[in-house]
């Protein structure tokens, strides 16, 4: 990871009726709002390379295919102070022209600013990983960032 580049930079959330769910080059984090004093023992949450699917005290809340592959040994959920569920998924496709368009396919999908905005931020990570002595944390990007932004590495 680049040295926390989304604890600089902020993060894109896409807002759902659950919580939020948003993105880096690496990763997809979920964040579920649940009923204060919630304790893990009601939380029925599976994570596979394609699939999630999460209910509480016998209500689904989220279920369905997932918008793009992730490693799915490699998922982890945890529940912070009895009333959020973080759920974080490794993609296994890391470029920063993989921005997810929705968290499941045709579900929960970000609309244009937010995709937009993900995009961006998504292309601004993949600088600061290719320049490592330069901090765009707080940059602007503007152009061609659609597909991860321009490709330089033919460039000597």
């Amino acid at each position: 990871m680049s040295v926390h580049f989304e604890e600089r930079s902020g993060i894109v959330p896409c807002q759902t009726p659950w919580g939020e769910w948003y993105q880096t080059m690496e990763e997809i984090f979920i964040e579920v709002n649940v009923p204060p004093g919630t304790s893990a023992k009601e939380i029925n949450c599976v994570l596979g390379s394609k699939q999630i699917q999460l209910s509480v005290k016998g209500r689904e809340i989220l279920k369905g295919k997932l918008f793009g592959t992730t490693v799915g040994d490699e998922g982890t959920w945890t529940l912070e102070d009895r009333k959020l569920i973080r759920i974080v998924l490794m993609k296994t496709n890391r470029e920063a022209g993989n921005c997810w368009q929705s968290l499941l396919e045709g579900e929960y999908c970000a609309n244009a600013w937010v995709q937009d905005q993900m995009q961006r931020k998504l292309t601004l990570e993949r600088f600061q990983r290719e320049n490592p002595g330069f901090d765009f944390s707080g940059a602007e990007i503007s152009g061609n960032f659609a597909g991860g932004g321009p490709d330089f590495s033919n460039l000597k």
